[in-house]
């Protein structure tokens, strides 16, 4: 026998596991425990009281006394018997015919036997005043080997053997109930699920959102009813110009909305969320996050828990039925024919079962249980199909509070959350809150204000290129409130950061006209758009596709510089991202860095206005650029590794253009410079980085221009046509192949800045030191034995690069070179040694005066 503590083992649970256990699982444990301990009840009384009394039946008063009944029905006799020295007298039964004795006539006749006094009795009252019994040859030996011989024939075996069924009913549908939370692939997600609910629910996190839920309600009722008469002094009060509408295409294709037309409300802080919660609070919603993965990908534990379910409902109906058919087989009379006359001396013999009053009555009150069993599995199976239990929808707590975007969830992870609904409605709304971004986003903003400080924030302020003051925040989970109180920034960087929101206070910031937004999807409130619109001047997105670029920069009507650098040519976007530039009236510099195959149309809606245009592919062919006429007030073009091979001869009608860049590009020849004649201000022309072999001498018409790059080219000679320009101040011809430099460009007395390194040059002419305002000359990486005396001439030189020469010596007329220091002078160490003393000394005096490299 199991003992009660080793059976109970068995429906041991961790109590944490409670919440999934709904009312009537808790019901049926309950009823499994009382019918095990009816069970234990029932086999302890057999183990200890459980046995038959049985004494023979008299031939003689049986042929006397009993007939049979045609139809099958019994007769009552008495027949007295005398063991020993003792009398006693029995009431038995004996049957005229056994195959036709019904169950219902045994227990009428059992019951009638205990409870109603009937004829019979008086005679049996009357025969024992009349005779002292009869005696029989039988000693106790013999009684004792009968009684156990019928106690195994007579009696049936479902008296014999009822707690054992019991028991073992009782244990498997114990196991049917818990066996979910044993299942291996199911164990170990109910586990996680339940530690994490738990830590959900006591986290300080959950009550100080749920807190300031309920405060922001009360705010928003209070401000519903006072009418809000009054707004705070940063929200804008402008007309309706630049500002947001649903007519604007761009705002209606993106979907983007201002959450603004409503006052700033500061809400109170309910409680306190040191640092310490606050992590603990952010690992929650990375568990959540997780466990929301691995569990919504399967229905394993619902189905389980509808299998165990069926199971137990057909167990309950097993039961009941079999046991229905053999409640009346348990009888206090019975007849046995055990077939040892030839030891005994009779045939046949009446026994009475001592335990069956009780067993009865245990077997009903089972047959109860199992019912009620049975009717809550039912009710289970209705519950468990009556709706959807692989989805839940949190959209009771989405209206409750201010956490709209509370995803529904599917398959395991719904039915674990209907489970606990059952058990306590609260603990789901709870689990909710770190389901919410927009809770999370909460979470992240104040952790990150209690790490950013104004002090912290202060330390990263820089000094950029054009000396203005320029913060750079990368990888943050926001932008931290103390940021809007760098009332002197100039410049704001924002890198990674995917939860980026510009609020209200940034209209302190008053020096800011400069902003980057790399990778980061930022939000705006209406006052900040106001704000940005009316004081932003450049604004730099890079972007992985064109959906990140937020929707409100369109809508910068003030804007002067826009810079996008990102995926321009997707086949899903198809540019989009650029039908609103139209808006953009006083765009003057785009800058576009993608991978276009023409230049969108779109750009050409702000092509009136826009005085400079920057393209720069990522080695993308740009094939269609006829658009490029409408531009007709572009004053600087640069199409940068856009594959051109060719000089476009759309650029030839930009009557306004004065710089060309055409850098890093697949051109060979220029024979079309010729048309650039037509472009009266043209004055600097960048070819570096290209495939070009020769310079026409039709480039002496470009009689304007002042600047020429042709470094990273293919050059061999330099034609004289180029020296004819006699406004050219800076001349780049580096790395190139060029051996000779012409004796012509002692005519260009305006330049100013020479550069031919990293060629073949082994002789300087001397006509190259009449340009006598060369500031930057460089020769470095040539084949140059000497440098002339003539350098001296060279008096306005502040920048001369020497070094990677074939030099022995330099000239000591360097020092009559007023400008040039040391650190201007790029030349091997041992070459510089060679100088005298006086020379060095002049060269290594401090100046003042600064040097330029020119390019």
């Amino acid at each position: 026998m199991f003992t009660l503590a080793e059976v109970a083992s068995l429906s041991d649970i961790q109590p944490t596991y409670r919440i999934l256990k709904p009312w009537w699982d808790v019901f049926m444990d309950y009823l499994a425990v009382v019918m095990l301990m009816v069970a234990i009840f029932a086999g302890t009384m057999q183990l200890t009281k459980d046995q038959v009394v049985c004494l023979p039946v008299l031939q003689s008063t049986v042929n006397s006394k009993m007939q049979p009944d045609t139809s099958g029905q019994a007769e009552f006799t008495t027949v007295e018997t005398t063991t020993g020295q003792e009398e006693a007298s029995m009431r038995t039964v004996s049957f005229g015919s056994a195959p036709t004795v019904t169950p219902d006539i045994l227990l009428n006749r059992a019951t009638s036997s205990q409870y109603q006094p009937t004829e019979s009795g008086q005679e049996l009252k009357k025969e024992q005043k009349d005779s002292s019994g009869r005696k029989t040859n039988l000693d106790f030996q013999q009684y004792v080997f009968i009684n156990q011989m019928c106690y195994h024939l007579a009696l049936p075996w479902y008296s014999k053997y009822f707690p054992y069924l019991v028991l073992i009913h009782t244990i498997i549908l114990i196991v049917s109930s818990n066996f979910w939370f044993k299942y291996p692939k199911t164990c170990s997600k109910i586990e996680h699920f339940v530690s994490i609910l738990g830590k959900c629910f006591e986290s300080p996190w959950t009550t100080k959102a749920l807190s300031e839920t309920a405060c922001e309600d009360s705010e928003e009722n209070k401000q519903r009813l006072t009418g809000a008469q009054s707004l705070p002094k940063y929200v804008s009060t402008s007309s309706d110009e630049g500002s947001p509408s649903a007519s604007t295409p761009m705002i209606t294709k993106s979907g983007f909305k201002f959450s603004a037309d409503k006052p700033m409300i500061e809400i109170p802080s309910v409680t306190i969320l040191d640092k310490k919660d606050g992590e603990q609070a952010k690992a929650l919603f990375e568990k959540v996050r997780k466990f929301r993965a691995h569990v919504e990908d399967s229905d394993l534990i619902y189905k389980l828990y509808v299998g165990q379910t069926v199971i137990k409902t057909v167990k309950f109906i097993f039961i009941l039925c079999y046991t229905a058919n053999f409640v009346n087989t348990i009888s206090f009379e019975h007849i046995c024919n055990p077939k040892v006359e030839h030891l005994i001396g009779y045939t046949q013999f009446e026994c009475t079962h001592n335990m069956a009053y009780m067993l009865k009555k245990l077997l009903i009150s089972y047959i109860s249980l199992i019912c009620v069993y049975g009717f809550i599995c039912l009710y289970t199976l209705f519950w468990l199909f009556r709706i959807p239990l692989k989805e839940y929808s949190f959209e009771k707590v989405r209206e409750e509070s201010s956490f709209s975007d509370i995803p529904d969830v599917k398959n395991d992870f719904a039915f674990l959350l209907h489970m606990v609904d059952q058990y306590d409605q609260l603990y789901s709304k709870r689990f909710g809150v770190f389901l919410s971004e927009v809770s999370e986003n909460k979470l992240r903003g104040i952790s990150l204000n209690h790490e950013w400080t104004y002090e912290k924030l202060r330390q990263h302020v820089s000094r950029n290129a054009q000396d203005k003051q320029e913060l750079h925040l990368f990888m943050l989970s926001g932008v931290p409130d103390a940021v809007f109180d760098l009332t002197d920034l100039d410049v704001l960087k924002l890198e990674l950061i995917p939860e980026a929101k510009i609020t209200a206070k940034i209209s302190q910031m008053t020096n800011l006209q400069e902003l980057h937004l790399y990778h980061c999807p930022a939000k705006v409130e209406q006052t900040a758009f106001s704000f940005l619109r009316d004081h932003l001047r450049c604004l730099h997105v890079k972007f992985t596709d064109v959906a990140e670029i937020p929707a409100w920069v369109y809508l910068l009507k003030t804007l002067r510089e826009l810079y996008l650098i990102g995926n321009l040519n997707s086949e899903n976007n198809k540019m989009i991202g650029l039908e609103s530039l139209r808006e953009l009236r006083h765009l003057k510099i785009l800058h576009v860095k993608s991978n276009l195959t023409k230049i969108p149309p779109n750009i050409t809606d702000v092509a009136p206005h826009l005085t400079k245009l920057v393209i720069h592919n990522d080695g993308t062919k740009l094939v269609v650029l006829n658009s490029l006429k409408k531009m007709t007030n572009v004053a600087e073009l640069e199409l940068q590794n856009c594959e051109l091979e060719r000089i476009p001869h759309a650029i030839f009608s930009l009557s306004n253009l004065q710089e060309l860049d055409l850098k890093s590009n697949s051109i060979r020849t220029i024979e079309e410079i010729i048309s650039f004649q037509h472009l009266k201000r043209l004055t600097c022309l960048k070819l570096w980085h290209n495939k070009i072999v020769s310079i026409p001498s039709s480039i002496t018409h470009i009689k304007n221009l002042e600047s020429l790059y042709l470094s990273n080219n293919k050059l061999e000679t330099l034609p004289a046509a180029v020296f004819s320009l006699q406004k050219l101040r800076c001349l780049d011809v580096s790395y190139n192949s060029i051996a000779v430099i012409p004796v012509e460009i002692g005519l260009l007395q305006n330049l100013q800045h020479f550069h031919i390194t990293g060629n073949k040059v082994d002789i300087l002419p001397k006509q190259l030191f009449k340009c006598v305002k060369l500031r930057t000359l460089s020769l470095g990486q040539n084949c140059i034995t000497s440098i002339p005396d003539k350098v001296s001439q060279l008096l306005q030189l502040t920048y001369l690069e020497l070094k990677g020469n074939c030099l022995d010596r330099l000239p000591a007329t360097l020092g009559q070179c007023q400008l040039l220091r040391k650190g201007g002078l790029i030349v091997e160490d041992h070459l510089f040694d060679t100088l005298p003393s006086e020379v060095k000394e002049v060269l290594n005096q401090d100046t003042s005066i600064p040097f330029a490299n020119g390019i």
